[in-house]
């Protein structure tokens, strides 16, 4: 299974409004609840009004589009990664899953990742 690496410094964050959001970024994840308005994009859009935001991520996703019937595929992730002491924040699409790691780990969790045979690309 191909791992890519994602190459721009995300912040996570809480949004005061959906207006904030500068919504022709990339990667960008928005979750909406009737508590919060969480965002996940790059460190230098963040939404300028936050109630809380946690910078120095870094991020990959598995590649391809992974069918709804497939299973563990982010829990072994999420694993190998635990063994490590790597703490993730997980983001799920239609498509597939993408996982972030603090920026001083992520080199170790790509490592990590590719000692368990995934390939990073």
């Amino acid at each position: 299974m191909e791992i890519k690496k994602l190459e721009a410094e995300l912040t996570v964050c809480k949004a005061v409004s959906l207006g904030d959001i500068e919504l022709n970024c990339e990667p960008l994840f928005i979750g909406k609840t009737d508590e919060e308005l969480s965002v996940v994009c790059p460190t230098a859009v963040v939404p300028e009004r936050t109630t809380a935001r946690d910078d120095g991520w870094r991020g990959f996703r598995i590649q391809g589009v992974l069918d709804f019937s497939l299973t563990g595929i982010l829990s072994r992730i999420s694993g190998i990664l635990a063994d490590e002491k790597i703490g993730i924040f997980a983001v799920s699409t239609y498509n597939t899953d993408y996982v972030l790691v603090k920026q001083e780990n992520f080199e170790r969790a790509l490592g990590a990742l590719a000692a368990a045979g995934y390939d990073i690309v």
